[in-house]
């Protein structure tokens, strides 16, 4: 399988990066970086492209020979993501690309408390600053709108932490008394959607 990855300089892409570098059914990775220093990587199995996500030319060179596609972008505090995403899904369109994982916040999904409501839209959510989950909930609309098979996953707060290989998962939900997720077993998770259709066109809540 060929991918391509973005966001591969951040905490989750660049753990997903490693464990696809590690991984013998990927046999290439391309990523597209504004810059290139930033990559932690020596693979003869990735292929750097220098560019921004919010140029269209940019994506769908780095989708050229992609047969899926992982975003693990991170809000900048505008709309950088939403427009990323934008260009990720017109140009999966244009080379008739199908499987998407993108990573999230657990702010966008359900809440257990009130029925047809965000969990960052209620008091389920400890996080107050909620710009950047308003500009993950603009991503969840633009993929369920769209007609690729996303899988959105959606973790807790995010240390750091280490690979235990255990956690609980949750289609639309964040699982009861979440309260955290390494990057590494988030990586872990979303990495392994690639090769599994169980979680197709949904978010996925994750912590331990």
């Amino acid at each position: 399988m060929k991918i391509c990855l973005f966001g591969a300089t951040g905490r989750v892409g660049s753990a997903i990066l490693a464990d696809a570098i590690n991984c013998e059914q990927i046999t290439e990775v391309t990523v597209l970086v504004r810059d290139a220093l930033k990559l932690n990587n020596s693979s003869s199995k990735v292929s750097v492209i220098t560019g921004d996500v919010t140029n269209l030319e940019a994506v769908k060179e780095s989708l050229r020979n992609a047969n899926a596609v992982v975003s693990a972008l991170s809000t900048d505090g505008g709309t950088a993501l939403s427009e990323g995403i934008k260009n990720i899904l017109v140009a999966m369109n244009f080379y008739q690309i199908s499987r998407l994982i993108t990573i999230g916040t657990a702010g966008i999904l359900n809440a257990q408390t009130e029925f047809g409501k965000l969990r960052y839209q209620t008091a389920e959510s400890r996080n107050k600053k909620i710009t950047a989950t308003r500009e993950h909930h603009v991503v969840y609309d633009l993929l369920a709108q769209s007609e690729v098979n996303w899988t959105l996953v959606c973790p807790t707060y995010l240390p750091v932490g280490e690979k235990l290989g255990q956690y609980r998962v949750q289609k639309d939900f964040l699982p009861k008394n979440g309260t955290k997720i390494s990057i590494f077993d988030t990586a872990d998770f979303a990495f392994q959607q690639l090769f599994s259709d169980q979680y197709l066109c949904t978010r996925v809540g994750i912590t331990y």
